[in-house]
């Protein structure tokens, strides 16, 4: 399965059917009348969520959608047939997007969810509606009404409550392995995991929550190095983000610099992902003598001059991650809690989401519009080892198990 996480489509509604010019025609009737019927109604286009779905690959190859145009009236006062509407699923957590204006017309984040993005056209008059005292036989009809065109831009982020984030190789992909369902590749080279994965942590028979796994981030991330900005914005729906950070790097860096690096390209994609609540992971412990162990810790945490939460784990040997889950569900649930008891509390974070997306989508923007202009300087300078760039290219083979 292909992972597409955005998808440019047209969608177009069907045109109403035009009114009927008719008249009565019936044996042993002397008068006849005008008895022409109205036109049906053209077909809507609507989205809607489906949780079966985890991509938005179909839309990568078929990207115009029409729906049929209503029938026209008909004798003897005979309405034409309406159009039947056409619905196109797509996975929970797609926002849409008027690509015209850039205006957001939908957040689709509950499953069966629906919304109308393209409405049909009205079905025409027939003559039988213009007949009057003075007009006994009405030659006037009308047409039906077009039906509505959008372009949309379709834009996924996945649904999870727990984000990961932190340098290639700093063992994500091993924690979300060790602690829920999900089997994300792991290997030990960089950028192993090329797309997001989904593992529902299951802590106790009616409690669980989503962690997702984000590609690691490089330095430049945030102007479009590596992988990171493609996949940055799906931390902007989560509630709470995990800085996963390599106590003993392969390379014998120094872990400081990396988590530094990572705090710098969250603040330059968006302030406001920086600014959400950040618990800091120290991982791969089983690599440290034991009694190395709190004092390396203690040092990483005040160079870095953290104040937040800081759990100590091995995600290769499990060692830890118990007492991070159970911290995190309390932690989910305590905002769950107080969002529903608090209306001022949850607006705020509504705020703060919109805010997320909307720093997210800017920025992603941004990074295309560039890359689109330098492919384009590029080509007019004559260099063509460019040409298999792709703005969109979301073609990574994975199979994904949420």
């Amino acid at each position: 399965m292909k992972f597409v996480d955005e998808a440019i489509i047209d969608v177009h509604a069907g045109k109403g059917g035009d009114g009927c010019l008719s008249f009565r025609r019936e044996k042993y009737i002397e008068y006849g009348g005008p008895d022409g019927g109205d036109g049906g109604a053209g077909g809507n286009v609507w989205l809607e969520a489906d949780s079966n779905l985890n991509t938005l690959v179909d839309y990568r190859y078929e990207r115009l959608f029409r729906a049929r145009n209503g029938s026209p009236g008909q004798g003897r006062q005979c309405t034409g047939k309406s159009a039947e509407d056409i619905v196109l699923k797509v996975p929970v957590g797609t926002t849409v997007l008027d690509a015209n204006i850039d205006e957001v017309l939908a957040d689709m984040t509950r499953d069966g969810e629906r919304v109308m993005v393209a409405k049909g056209g009205r079905g025409g008059l027939g003559n039988i509606h213009f007949k009057s005292s003075v007009n006994r036989a009405p030659r006037k009809t009308t047409k039906g009404t077009p039906g509505e065109s959008r372009q949309l831009r379709l834009e996924l982020k996945v649904l999870a409550d727990v984000g990961l984030l932190g340098m290639p190789n700093a063992g994500k992909s091993t924690l979300i392995r060790t602690v829920s369902a999900a089997r994300p590749k792991v290997a030990d080279y960089p950028f192993t995991t090329l797309v997001p994965n989904l593992g529902v942590v299951k802590v106790d028979r009616y409690r669980s929550f989503v962690m997702a796994d984000i590609p690691g981030l490089i330095e430049g991330a945030a102007e479009g190095a590596g992988l990171g900005i493609r996949f940055l914005k799906h931390l902007a729906r989560t509630r709470l983000l995990l800085h996963v950070l390599d106590v003993e790097p392969l390379d014998v860096s120094d872990p400081v610099a990396h988590a530094e690096a990572i705090i710098g390209e969250l603040e330059k994609f968006s302030p406001a992902l920086a600014d959400q609540e950040r618990w800091l992971v120290l991982n791969k412990l089983d690599l440290i003598p034991e009694e190395l162990r709190d004092d390396l810790c203690q040092d990483l945490v005040k160079r870095l001059g953290w104040d937040g939460p800081v759990y100590r784990i091995s995600a290769a040997t499990g060692e830890g991650t118990q007492e991070l889950v159970f911290a995190l569900m309390n932690a989910i649930e305590e905002r769950r809690l107080r969002e529903k008891e608090e209306p001022e509390y949850a607006a705020e974070q509504r705020s703060l989401r919109e805010r997320l997306e909307r720093e997210a989508r800017e920025r992603v923007q941004l990074i295309k519009a560039e890359a689109r202009l330098a492919r384009l300087a590029s080509q007019d300078l004559g260099d063509d080892d460019d040409d298999d760039f792709d703005d969109d290219d979301h073609d990574v083979e994975i199979i994904y198990k949420p």
